[in-house]
């Protein structure tokens, strides 16, 4: 690596560093907030969420409270868990009595999971139709893309994971319809978000293709022989995957903030899955350990990216730095 790419990559991590930061105040203090606004007893939903509804009365919930500090002013708890934070100490779940970075690092392998394996599927099934759609513009392939596109991205995630239960579950038992831990439970969600993925990547890849294939260098590509796949994988492919990378960049991002829906339907456990049960049970440090990590998986991505697009075209960021 040359000493300009090590700038280049060194700025890039230094601006997502200081983004990272500002992501992670920014989501504590937001969570505090909305959190001490939701409606009800917060120490009866954590007495309930510890004991059970029909357990817990007047006396319990004054106990957590008492035990909790939750009567204590809400500068004193913010200025409590941004300390534990600046630490890295993200304390034990107000229900479970587990230490935070347990749960929610379990909760993040499955995300992580379903995500991958979404995310790879949908690359797969709409990148293939995409590129063959390409290869004859206008033809019935492209107007069947354009046809699936419409159809994947009118069904809502939930309707269509609701469609693949009574079709792959009920009617042909061929998948579990909910669960976690096994391959097999993993198809129907991952399943879910990657059709409805799919559609977009295989329109934008088909657009991109279409636009670089007519582009100067790739005729000058075919004047010197080359045959039309050498083209398309030579020339074609590595200059779509400027615009494309970016793209599954933000829809990875999309998937990662968007499984909330999914995992819930198919009682998958990962963090939508953890956001939604701490919000009920009022578990404040596991709500705001999971949107934090839920936006600083952003910043990831962002910078993955950043770094991939970097390495297959340096020439815009490299005008910056040498600026």
């Amino acid at each position: 690596m040359s000493g300009t790419q090590r700038q280049l990559v060194a700025a890039v991590l230094l601006r997502r560093a200081g983004q990272a930061v500002g992501v992670a105040l920014v989501v504590s203090v937001l969570c505090f907030a909305v959190v001490r606004q939701l409606p009800g007893d917060a120490a009866y939903r954590i007495a309930a969420g510890r004991y059970g509804d029909d357990l817990v009365d007047a006396d319990s919930a004054a106990a957590v409270r008492a035990e909790l500090g939750l009567d204590r002013s809400a500068w004193q708890q913010l200025g409590d868990w941004l300390v534990d934070l600046l630490r890295l100490d993200f304390g034990r779940s107000l229900v479970t009595s587990r230490p935070v970075v347990a749960e929610v690092g379990y909760y993040l392998l499955g995300t992580l999971q379903l995500t991958a394996v979404a995310l790879g599927l949908a690359i797969v099934i709409g990148g293939l139709a995409g590129v063959l759609a390409a290869r004859c513009p206008g033809g019935w392939l492209d107007h069947m893309t354009t046809a699936w596109v419409a159809l994947v991205r009118a069904l809502p995630p939930f309707l269509l994971g609701l469609l693949l239960i009574l079709v792959l579950s009920v009617h042909l038992g061929l998948l579990p319809a909910v669960g976690h831990g096994s391959s097999s439970s993993l198809v129907l969600p991952a399943l879910t978000l990657a059709v409805g993925l799919s559609g977009l990547i295989a329109r934008v890849t088909r657009d991109t293709v279409v636009e670089i294939t007519r582009s100067e260098h790739v005729r000058f590509a075919r004047t010197k022989g080359l045959t039309e796949r050498l083209v398309l994988a030579r020339h074609a492919l590595r200059n779509a995957g400027v615009v494309l990378v970016p793209y599954l960049g933000v829809q990875a991002a999309i998937l990662i903030e968007g499984v909330v829906v999914v995992e819930s339907l198919f009682a998958w456990q990962g963090l939508g899955h953890a956001l939604v049960h701490a919000v009920f049970w009022r578990d404040v440090p596991v709500l705001q350990a999971t949107a934090l990590v839920l936006a600083l998986l952003v910043v990831a991505i962002n910078t993955v990216v950043d770094l991939a697009v970097l390495g297959l075209d340096p020439r815009p960021r490299k005008r910056e730095v040498l600026a």
